[in-house]
């Protein structure tokens, strides 16, 4: 490549005009890349003979670094028209476009109905915290380490803290409630619970609690069964279905599973139900004594109910979710169903 080689090519990059995208582009295309005229150029410096190397390298340097140069400046100055060109097509006497209103998620929503009719049946709520102890969690609600029961929770623990861990159900709440305060007691805890359990369509390891407990003097499963009724009927209407039918917990006893009739096939029998026209919400007993005892309550004083449902079950029922991921996952489409609810 001869002196005047480069002379001609440096005419030609002073007299490109880079006024639309397309000349950008051909300008990109013929100076800056691997099969540009600049790395022609650099490849031939091989040919050039020695004594004249330097100063060819220097001469090629300054037309690339022109090149990039003319071509960062066109970029910006088409960015900075294209701006100019779209504020000056805003028109501003146009109405503003409306926000859409916001929405509560439906677990929100399920929670707070759930919680305003215990309120109004005399039931306090309470709160606590995540992670817990095993005491609290386990063992004085009648789990001894070597219970059983435990398999029935695949629990996360935090790391190097053996002892504690990620409650796996809100009843931990009530266990510090009974150990802090002496009866009458009437509470419902709700709040967030964890157990290590593989993420399906219909179970996750994360998810949503309320609990109720109520201690007094004299209290029956006659109590607790008409507490449920009440709940069920102003929860998903009146005339709803509902049974018991006995089942076991460990801090329970007796103890039983709450059914609904299915509002899915309404009784008929559908996959939801699996055809037997009912479906469980929520576990329920009288507290075991020897609960009581671990909280330093006198069982031969003071007797008790409690109960446990899940939220995200409540309201895949009430709206007809089939899915529960979808309530974790945050998509738009899925939450824009409940705004006004």
């Amino acid at each position: 490549m001869s002196e005047l080689s480069l002379e001609q090519l440096q005419q030609e990059l002073a007299s490109a005009v880079l006024d639309t995208p397309e000349a950008v582009e051909a300008f990109r295309r013929r100076w800056i890349g691997r099969k540009s005229v600049v790395a022609a150029l650099m490849q031939r410096i091989r040919e050039i003979p020695p004594e004249q190397r330097r100063a060819y390298g220097q001469q090629v340097n300054a037309l690339k670094a022109a090149a990039e140069a003319k071509f960062r400046e066109a970029v910006e100055t088409l960015k900075a028209q294209e701006l100019e060109a779209k504020q000056a097509a805003i028109d501003v006497t146009l109405d503003g476009v409306p926000l859409e209103p916001g929405a509560y998620h439906p677990l929100s929503v399920v929670m707070q109905q759930v919680v305003s009719i215990f309120r109004e049946l005399g039931f306090e709520t309470v709160e606590g915290p995540e992670i817990v102890d095993d005491w609290h969690n386990f063992t004085a609600l009648n789990t001894p380490e070597d219970h059983p029961a435990r398999e029935m929770q695949d629990t996360f623990y935090v790391h190097r803290h053996p002892d504690w861990l990620l409650r796996t159900h809100t009843s931990a709440v009530q266990v510090y409630e009974m150990e802090r305060r002496r009866p009458p007691l009437r509470i419902i805890s709700p709040g967030r619970v964890y157990r290590n359990e593989t993420i399906s369509a219909r179970a996750h390891c994360i998810f949503h609690q309320v609990e109720g407990l109520y201690i007094d003097t004299v209290v029956t499963f006659a109590d607790l069964k008409q507490t449920l009724y009440t709940f069920v009927q102003r929860f998903f209407g009146t005339g709803t279905g509902v049974r018991f039918r006995p089942s076991y917990f460990p801090f329970t006893e007796p103890s039983a599973e709450m059914d609904i009739a299915c509002l899915i096939c309404h009784g008929k029998g559908c996959s939801v139900c699996k055809h037997t026209g009912w479906v469980e919400i929520l576990g329920c007993g009288m507290v075991d004594p020897q609960v009581l005892l671990n909280c330093n309550i006198d069982p031969a004083a003071y007797q008790g109910f409690a109960f446990g449902m899940g939220i995200e079950r409540l309201a895949m029922l009430k709206y007809g979710i089939d899915d529960i991921r979808l309530f974790f996952e945050n998509d738009h489409r899925f939450l824009s169903q409940f705004i006004g609810q």
